[in-house]
Formats: C-alpha cells, structure tokens, sequence
C-alpha cells in the first residue's frame, strides 16, 4: 500500500530552488570561507574517483558542520549523540535550539530534517528540506533525503528530477545513482 501525502510546498519548491547553481552558502563564516566552498563544489562535480569524491564530499560536510558558535557545534554534536542513541526526542531538543539561535545555519536545519525523517514524519521533514535548501541549494545530503521522501509517498517522477538535482551537485554519488536508475525503470515501465 502506497501512503501519499500533500507536501503543497513542494511543486513551488521545485519549480524553483531546485534550479541548482552556483550560489554561495548562506551560512555564518569567514569571508574566504565561501569561495573555498565554491571550490570544494567546483571539485566534486568534476571529480570521477568515487574514493576521492568522497573525501571532497567529507570535506564539504565538515564546512557545514561549522556553524561558527562554539555553543552550537556543542549542541550538534548533543544532538548527534542522541540521534545515535535513538533518542530523537533530546535531539530535536537541542536541534530546535540550534535552530533559534541560528536560523541561517543550513545544517541545523538539516539535522532536524533527518531526525523528522527517521521518526517517519515526513511532513516536518520537508519542511525543515525546504529551509535547507533555501539556505545551501547544493546541499546534496537534503536533496537525496527530499527525492527518498518523494519516492516514499509515491511521487515517482518527482523523486527522480530531485534525485538528478543531487547528481548535478555530486556526480558519483551512488545511492542517488541507484536511485535514479531504479527510478527511471520502474517509471519507464509504467508507460509500457
């Protein structure tokens, strides 16, 4: 049985911060830190060793994991504790507050995406997908995590051109590639 649900932000959402470019990361750093950045991006799309994209990607995630406050990377790193514990409840604790006193931290957000995902609650997962995005389009950890909601809900095609957006941003990242090509089977099989 397949479970569908509206995410009424979603189509609108597509239509247009799914248009990844090049644009600089909305988070608190330095001012060096986001041409580094755009490196670190400009590297892992043309990289083909999928060992050594995955340390471009590592390095990428290490950036984001810096928000710049000594008080926030310690609640994260709170959070992540009690996420590894399955303690998702302390988790959003501490990540609704990395949340209030940093609302343009994209990792926060994202942090929380992944706890309301793991708790199946898909709505607030977007939700909190969407602000991500807004705030680090590139950010290929929350567009797969959108395209495998989307794939969840039934919303096949959908999943597939966000499963693609992840791809333009890291190219040999191959859950997304498993992904998209299971996804377009099973959508070119539809049409038969």
């Amino acid at each position: 049985m397949r479970i569908f649900v509206v995410f009424p932000l979603i189509p609108l959402y597509l239509a247009g911060a799914l248009a990844v470019h090049a644009a600089p990361a909305a988070q608190i750093g330095a001012e060096e830190e986001p041409s580094r950045l755009d490196t670190l991006f400009s590297e892992l799309k043309r990289e083909r060793n999928e060992k050594a994209a995955e340390r471009i990607a590592r390095q990428i995630g290490a950036h984001w994991m810096d928000s710049g406050s000594a008080s926030v990377d310690l609640m994260m790193q709170w959070a992540n504790k009690a996420i590894s514990d399955k303690k998702f409840d302390v988790a959003l604790d501490f990540l609704d507050q990395v949340i209030v006193l940093q609302p343009g931290y994209a990792e926060g957000w994202n942090r929380r995406a992944t706890v309301h995902f793991m708790m199946e609650n898909y709505a607030k997962s977007m939700t909190d997908i969407a602000q991500t995005l807004a705030l680090e389009p590139r950010h290929f950890g929350a567009l797969a995590g959108m395209a495998g909601i989307l794939k969840a809900t039934g919303r096949e095609q959908e999943a597939l051109d966000v499963y693609q957006s992840a791809l333009d941003v890291y190219p040999m990242l191959r859950d997304a590639q498993s992904e998209l090509v299971e996804l377009a089977d099973e959508l070119a099989g539809e049409g038969i």
